[in-house]
């Protein structure tokens, strides 16, 4: 193929009537302010998508454009470009043909990029175009640090020998960056930002010691290594995290921040001693991502600009519901995101403080000091917020004490472990809460869960299986068994799953005039019956449902979000 030609990128898309002069020249002038790519530019402006960009270049360039979201690589073939050349021109290999390697680049204009590729491979090239933001997804997918992770771990277990080694002078020496256990733990960090996982397990188990990720709810086994590593990963890992080096026998918990490729993460440690060695959990929070604001976490449109009216309300306790991993602090960080103003004073009680927010005044309760939730609460209330966040309604004390602020002019924002929205009040009620307070302060209960969202590069019809069909004859909010129902067949964008990522399931119980008054009845069916005529069906159930019927899930993980409730 020949060599492509240098193009000006701005005359392209003025020439394909894609922006106007004015914008290209407003472009210019913000390219030579801020130093930023001019793609980018016209990107960040909302001047033209990304894909419009690419199919313009592809256009006049005469070459394919290659959508990498429905475009299935072979690992080895992109494995001919090394990963450091790849991120660096921006640049994968797609195809290993006969004569030729067809290579998407982001920008093919980019003649330096061309040579160096063209050099490194040794072969003949030929070009297409690809979006850059999937292409650097593609890479991350792709380079895996699976081999490199095998490799420390033996390294380490050569290291190590038969012998009695002191970890703890071991994890002192200078010079410690090239000790193979740092090497091990930083290609496990840099594997598991790469894959998206939100947590790391290393179990030893009896005859090994084994790293899964958990990736979308869901773990995956990592690597395997020998058993007589695990003393030295929970030894380093103690350190980084200042727990007791020492002490083998009790849990602990602690936490720690590190940079993986220029982004930070805080990291969640929890040890626990088991019958082969120390377990250890980490949760990983990537502090780059920014907060999550209500519009991108899935809520039923209408549901959401309801919700966003009753977190205004001065006052009133909002409560959020759900079993553990349901997205519950996700969804109260995203009200106090919204809520967070300067004229706001806001406080967050929580265990642990799982994201640093600017600008809000965040408490760690602390059980061993006796900094429990209600003591924090209590003086939390002395120093004149407008809005409190409460991690956890854990005990009555706790529950009390919000349900008063909540009456006493402060907006009070917490989470409770029920299963559904309709149920919350009454467990409320079985805390020891007064009837009248939950029917005076409880404003709204939001009830949700988390479902995987069906990989869209690899989404197909297929046919119900007998039980899918029975279900959906039985639960037919929403949809019906006359539908085109979609699942993933499995593919490299989804390590072979069939789903890539998660969104949200909700209920809303709004606690009107009516259900405030059922909620003084002391008969608990009739406050039930008063609250699902207020939701009118809009239940997990039906929000499940529908989503398996617009092709967002499937329908197997709709099941397992009712059995869940149903339990």
């Amino acid at each position: 193929m020949a060599r492509p030609e240098k193009v000006r990128l701005g005359e392209i898309l003025v020439q394909q009537k894609l922006i106007s002069e004015e914008q290209l020249t407003f472009a210019l002038g913000e390219q030579k302010r801020t130093g930023r790519k001019l793609g980018r530019v016209f990107i960040e402006n909302a001047f033209v998508t990304e894909e419009q960009i690419s199919g313009a270049l592809a256009k006049q360039l005469n070459v394919p454009y290659v959508n990498l979201k429905f475009f299935n690589t072979n690992p080895a073939t992109v494995r001919m470009l090394p990963e450091t050349q790849a991120r660096r021109f921006r640049a994968i290999v797609l195809e290993d043909r006969p004569q030729s390697l067809l290579v998407g680049m982001a920008d093919p204009t980019d003649l330096y990029a061309y040579d160096e590729i063209s050099r490194i491979v040794k072969r003949s090239i030929e070009l297409a175009v690809v979006n850059e933001s999937e292409l650097l997804q593609t890479i991350d997918r792709t380079y895996r640090r699976t081999e490199e992770i095998t490799d420390f771990a033996r390294e380490l277990e050569q290291d190590l020998g038969d012998s009695v080694v002191d970890f703890g002078n071991l994890a002192m020496t200078p010079g410690l960056e090239e000790a193979p256990i740092v090497k091990l733990l930083q290609s496990v960090f840099e594997d598991a930002s790469q894959v998206r996982a939100s947590d790391i397990h290393i179990e030893p188990q009896e005859a090994r010691l084994q790293i899964r990720f958990r990736i979308d709810g869901v773990l995956h086994l990592q690597t395997e290594a020998d058993l007589k590593i695990a003393a030295s990963l929970a030894l380093r890992l103690k350190l980084m995290s200042d727990l007791d080096i020492s002490e083998k026998r009790l849990p602990q918990d602690g936490r720690f921040a590190m940079k993986v490729k220029q982004q930070r993460i805080d990291v969640r440690i929890s040890t626990m001693p088991t019958q082969f060695g120390e377990s250890v959990v980490m949760r990983l929070l990537n502090q780059s991502d920014g907060m999550l604001r209500l519009d991108s976490i899935g809520m039923p449109v209408a549901m959401m600009k309801r919700f966003r009216e009753i977190i205004q309300r001065p006052n009133g306790l909002v409560l959020v519901t759900g079993p553990t991993g349901s997205g519950k602090t996700t969804t109260l960080y995203g009200a106090l995101t919204e809520l967070n103003t300067v004229e706001r004073k806001l406080i967050t009680v929580e265990d642990p403080v799982e994201y640093r927010l600017p600008g809000v005044n965040q408490v760690q309760v602390n059980e061993k000091i006796e900094l429990t939730f209600a003591r924090v609460l209590r003086s939390a209330l002395r120093q004149d917020p407008d809005i409190v966040l409460v991690g956890e309604m854990r005990d009555q004390e706790t529950a009390q004490i919000g349900l008063r602020a909540a009456l006493t002019g402060h907006l009070v924002l917490s989470t409770l472990h029920t299963n559904d929205a309709a149920s919350t009040p009454i467990r409320l009620l079985d805390m020891g809460a007064p009837r009248y307070m939950v029917g005076a302060a409880l404003q709204v209960v939001l009830a949700q869960r988390l479902v995987r969202v069906i990989c869209e590069s690899c989404a197909q019809p297929y046919q119900l299986s007998t039980t899918e069909y029975e279900w959906l004859k039985e639960h037919p909010e929403g949809g019906g068994t006359n539908h085109t129902y979609l699942r993933g067949r499995g593919c490299t964008h989804c390590n072979g799953t069939g789903y890539n990522g998660r969104t949200g399931v909700y209920e809303m119980l709004e606690m009107t005039q009516e259900v405030a008054d059922a909620a003084n009845h002391s008969d608990p069916a009739y406050f039930m019956a008063a609250a699902k005529r207020q939701m009118g069906g809009n239940t997990l159930r039906a929000h499940a449902v529908a989503l398996a019927r617009t092709g967002k899930t499937t329908v197997a993980e709709a099941m397992r979000i009712t059995n869940q409730i149903d339990d």
